[in-house]
C-alpha cells in the first residue's frame, strides 16, 4: 500500500487554471484589481484620510512606553470579543475609531489593533486596581480568559531612555510633540506613575485628560505602570455625543 497521500483531480475552473498558466495569471490580476478597487474607492468620498478630531492628542510618555510593551507582549491579538459588562454600562461598546482620527500616535504593523484591542481594555471603563489585578492574574477577575498572565510586568522597570529620541522620531513622520512635550519626556513618565507626585499637575497641561496613577509614593516607573497607563487611554479622547461620523464625508 503506498503512503502517499492521494488528492482527487481538479475538475471545472479549478482544472482549467491549473493547466493553462496565462489563464491562472489573468484570474490573479483580477482578484487584486477588485481587491484594490474595494479599498481604494471609499478613499474618493472621504474629504481627508486622516481625520482631524477635536480632542486627540498623542500619547504622553508612560503611554508610549504602553503602547510599545503592548506591541513587544503581542497584545493587539487579543479576541474581540463582546463585553459582559456593557449591558449593564447602558448598551455595547464601540469600537476605537480608525487610526488617524481617535489615536495620534506611531504607525504600526498591528492588523486590525485599531478597532479590536479586546473588550476589558477599552475607554476607561474599569480602574487601574481592576487592569493590574487582570494583568497578574486574568482568571481571576475573569474566569472565561485566555489570556496570559503578565504578572513579570510589575516587576520590571520602564527603559525610558529612548523615549525622547521615539518622540522626536515620532514627530518626523507627524505626529504633533511639541518641543516642551519632547523635553519634559523624563519628568511627565515619572509625574503620571504616581498619584502625588509634584510634576501631575504641569503633565495634565500638556496632556489633557492623562489619567495619573494611583499609587502614593512610587519610587520607580513599572512596565505595568505603563501598560496600564495606555490601556487607560484607550478611546477616552473623543466625546461621542459631539462627534459627528458625516463631517467627514464629502
Amino acid at each position: 500500500m503506498s503512503n502517499s497521500t492521494q488528492h482527487a483531480p481538479a475538475s471545472g475552473l479549478g482544472k482549467l487554471l491549473e493547466t493553462n498558466s496565462i489563464l491562472l495569471l489573468l484570474g490573479i490580476l483580477l482578484m487584486i484589481s477588485v481587491g484594490g478597487l474595494v479599498e481604494i474607492v471609499p478613499l474618493f468620498y472621504l474629504k481627508s484620510t486622516i481625520e482631524q478630531v477635536e480632542g486627540v492628542r498623542p500619547y504622553t510618555p508612560l503611554e508610549l512606553a504602553g503602547f510599545n510593551i503592548y506591541i513587544r507582549e503581542g497584545c493587539y491579538n487579543l479576541p474581540f470579543a463582546d463585553d459582559p459588562a456593557a449591558a449593564r454600562r447602558g448598551g455595547a461598546v464601540r469600537p476605537l475609531l480608525a487610526r488617524g482620527r481617535e489615536h495620534v500616535r506611531p504607525s504600526a504593523s498591528m492588523g486590525l489593533e485599531a478597532q479590536r484591542p479586546g473588550p476589558r481594555a477599552r475607554r476607561g471603563k474599569y480602574s487601574n486596581d481592576w487592569q493590574r489585578d487582570h494583568m497578574r492574574d486574568p482568571r481571576a477577575v475573569v474566569p472565561s480568559s485566555i489570556m496570559p498572565g503578565y504578572a513579570f510586568l510589575s516587576k520590571t522597570p520602564v527603559n525610558g531612555a529612548h523615549l525622547t529620541e521615539q518622540m522626536r522620531l515620532l514627530r518626523v513622520v507627524g505626529v504633533p510633540y511639541s518641543d516642551e512635550q519632547i523635553d519634559n519626556a523624563t519628568v511627565d513618565l515619572a509625574a503620571q506613575a504616581a498619584s502625588d507626585d509634584a510634576g501631575g499637575a504641569d503633565l495634565q497641561k500638556r496632556y489633557p485628560n492623562a489619567v495619573l496613577g494611583d499609587v502614593a509614593g512610587k519610587s520607580s516607573v513599572t512596565e505595568e505602570d505603563a501598560l496600564i497607563a495606555y490601556l487607560q487611554h484607550l478611546g477616552v479622547s473623543v466625546d461621542f455625543k459631539l462627534y459627528d461620523d458625516k463631517a467627514n464625508i464629502r
